[in-house]
């Protein structure tokens, strides 16, 4: 079973689509990466899912049922936007007083509960507007979290927080997935830090879901590519070009790309002169991945 299955998902405004015929697949236990850039249909469809829009066409199913089911309703907690909380009240009364919203029992545990799972146990009694902005992003996560959701969507929830926020911000996610079974669907236009959890990706542009794949996926289809620094660059980039099909002066570095023998690079070098001074084997990421697969669809 999967935890979102979307099909021929649209929704437009004054006759603009902002999502198209949208297909979608969450597995259940996944962390799943949205990815788009501004304008794509990221955010639209996270509300579609959540039932504050509804769509023109398409079918949304949340664990198998219809998103609109009241039962698999009450298992999708969500963070768009921003948490919509009380400046001047406590991080504690506006739990409480969204944990009453919620009409969940047991309202201080239930507090209690969420507030170790974003690490801000010891922070109740903060009020909300003296909270930095990591602390206000992991508040929003522990409000989507009251009623201990199966499925949490959350809308760039790492945008704008320091190095140290976004570790804290990964270890809650993965904590979430692995130790309280909630599949976590995640947009964020910070891809390197996306790509240090997540399961799955999907990538929409224009509306429209272009491509979906697993981690490991991923991985498989990234390319090879070795990094060389020599003395005089531009004339061991011409050199190299004369012999490999794919080579590009990147981040300092000669790429040649889609060579597993990194010694034939080296001898081919010193064939033409050209003593290496460093040398390694890598394969792009996440974020290269992406640009490359935006450039394949505009067919650069």
């Amino acid at each position: 079973m999967n935890a979102i299955e979307i099909r021929g998902l649209s929704k437009s405004f004054r006759g603009m689509y902002a999502v198209n015929g949208l297909h979608m697949t969450v597995p259940v236990g996944s962390i799943y990466g949205f990815i788009g850039e501004n304008g794509s249909g990221k955010s639209t469809t996270e509300k579609l899912i959540c039932g504050h829009l509804v769509p023109d066409c398409g079918k949304i199913k949340l664990f198998g049922k219809d998103y609109t089911d009241a039962g698999v309703r009450v298992r999708v907690g969500a963070l768009i936007e921003n948490a919509g909380c009380f400046p001047g009240s406590s991080v504690y009364q506006n739990l409480m007083m969204q944990a009453i919203n919620l009409g969940i029992e047991n309202r201080d545990e239930e507090i209690a509960r969420v507030l170790k799972i974003v690490r801000m146990e010891d922070s109740a009694h903060i009020k909300f507007k003296s909270c930095s902005l990591g602390m206000k992003q992991r508040i929003g996560i522990a409000m989507a979290l009251l009623g201990d959701p199966a499925l949490l969507i959350l809308d760039e929830p790492i945008n704008g927080l320091d190095t140290d926020g976004m570790r804290i911000m990964r270890e809650i996610l993965v904590d979430i997935t692995k130790n309280y079974g909630c599949t976590v669907l995640i947009s964020s236009h910070i891809l390197g830090e996306l790509e240090k959890i997540a399961t799955h990706y999907g990538i929409i542009r224009q509306g429209k879901m272009i491509q979906e794949l697993s981690a490991k996926e991923m991985e498989a289809r990234a390319r090879v590519f070795t990094s060389v620094k020599t003395a005089d660059m531009l004339s061991a980039e011409r050199d190299l070009k004369e012999k490999f099909q794919s080579v590009r002066m990147e981040d300092g570095y000669l790429r040649v790309y889609d060579v597993d023998d990194t010694e034939s690079i080296v001898e081919y070098l010193l064939q033409n002169g050209h003593a290496v001074c460093e040398i390694k084997k890598n394969k792009i990421g996440l974020e290269e991945y992406y640009i490359e697969l935006m450039g394949r669809k505009e067919g650069v």
